[in-house]
């Protein structure tokens, strides 16, 4: 009998997963895990937490949804409050495990994770399969080191290959193994605070069934940039964050929906967004470490330094400029804002407040529910003129872009942009109060 253990990150689904599929074909019984570690103690230095209400709530709703999905098939979700290397060599040990499974993944942390387990156990069998990118790293024209510098240049190199056809969703797993001992953690955890998303694979199939039954895809560019509103753009983030949706299931809907329905340049959009989101994949396995550095991938960093007041303004949405004001009030009530908005914001921090970048990016990863390694360390360095921007900056001109996005004011008013105290300083560099 060949145990395996199965290790879920950013893979919560059974439809289009290929390591899972490949884990029920080569052992004949199957633990399934997910590590929960919920520290509650400040990140230094950026004096966040990693795991936000709102991204929690919609990861233990993923969570719970695929336990049910898992139990369907005879299987259960083992969920630990614990780092994979305080748990795995347990179970390792506990349940005879000596083939170890899991998706790829962009992020540094959780490849050292994966790596140190490696050099632990050189006599067991560790398998890692694509399943959160389009494309895996042989059907690209190129080595991950000869990554293109641009998206443009990404994007000429990969816009025609053919793109996989999804897995069907699994309808068999090897069982687990005996005794496998189950805990409720999820039960206590789990809060019914109302949310403009519903964590799981089934909500993503339905908000994928959904999207593409109605014109949206249709007007998809004409409505992007709306800086509030459902139905103005695709709303898939959270679930592709999470992997409750697969990126190829949704291209295969949006070509479904060009060949039945109609293709226009905002069908083709869609695309060109899911390619964005694939070269932030492969830049973070190009620039494992260099992803979270001051200079990124330039020689030279911004002109930015921390200063707390006006980070902690920033957070609170208690800044000089309305815009910004609204969207991180949005941010912080819902744990969403849209594609604009981010960018108004992180705009904002960088050049208005001349903060350091990536004190932004860790608060938003303990804000954002869609939060995505890759995407939002990757954009980050964007805006801040230190990634795969070939300008030195994307500063945007917030009253332009208030006159042009919210002219009415009405999004300003809806999320009380306007109410702030106008100042940005009550010290000077020197720690002066302000007379």
């Amino acid at each position: 009998m060949t145990t395996g253990l199965y290790l879920f990150s950013n893979d919560l689904r059974r439809h289009d997963n290929p390591a899972l599929q490949r884990a029920a074909d080569e052992v004949d019984t199957l633990l399934c895990v997910y590590c929960l570690p919920l520290s509650k103690i400040n990140r230094l230095p950026y004096h966040t937490n990693p795991l936000g209400p709102w991204r929690q709530q919609f990861l233990l709703q993923s969570l719970a949804d695929l336990a049910l999905q898992l139990t369907r098939l005879g299987q259960q979700l083992l969920i630990v409050l614990e780092h994979p290397l305080n748990t795995l060599p347990a179970l390792i040990t506990q349940y005879n495990v000596t083939r170890l499974y899991r998706s790829q993944h962009a992020g540094y942390y959780e490849n050292q994770s994966w790596q140190t387990l490696t050099e632990r156990y050189p006599y067991l069998t560790f398998t890692t399969t694509p399943s959160h990118t389009l494309f895996t790293p042989e059907a690209l024209p190129f080595d991950i080191e000869q990554l293109p510098p641009t998206f443009s240049q990404f994007r000429k190199q990969v816009d025609n290959l053919p793109i996989r056809q999804p897995l069907p969703a699994l309808t068999h797993l090897p069982p687990p193994p005996n005794k496998l001992l189950h805990f409720d953690v999820l039960s206590p955890l789990l809060t019914h605070q109302p949310c403009l998303f519903q964590g799981g694979e089934q909500a993503a199939l339905r908000q994928l069934q959904t999207y593409f039954s109605s014109r949206a895809p249709s007007d998809y560019k004409q409505t992007r940039n709306a800086l509030d509103g459902w139905e103005n753009s695709t709303k898939f983030s959270p679930w592709l964050a999470q992997g409750c949706l697969s990126a190829r299931s949704l291209i295969e809907q949006l070509t479904q929906y060009e060949t039945q329905v109609e293709r226009n340049t905002s069908t083709g959009w869609i695309k060109f967004e899911l390619l964005w989101r694939e070269y932030f994949q492969w830049y973070a396995h190009r620039y494992p470490t260099r992803l979270f550095a001051f200079r990124g991938i330039k020689r030279h960093g911004p002109n930015t330094s921390y200063y707390a007041e006006r980070y902690r303004r920033w957070c609170n949405g208690n800044t000089p400029y309305p815009i910004v004001n609204a969207c991180m009030h949005q941010l912080n009530q819902t744990g969403y804002i849209s594609n604009r908005g981010r960018q108004l914001v992180a705009s904002c921090l960088v050049h208005e407040l001349s903060l350091d970048w990536r004190y932004g990016a860790a608060y938003f990863e303990q804000q954002l529910l869609d939060y995505d390694v890759a995407s939002n360390w990757g954009n980050w360095q964007y805006i801040a003129g230190v990634g795969a921007d070939p300008k030195e900056h994307r500063h945007f001109h917030l009253e332009k872009q208030t006159q042009r996005y919210d002219p009415d004011g009405t999004f300003i008013r809806k999320w009380k942009g306007d109410q702030h105290d106008g100042n940005l300083d009550a010290m000077d560099a020197a720690d002066w109060p302000r007379l």
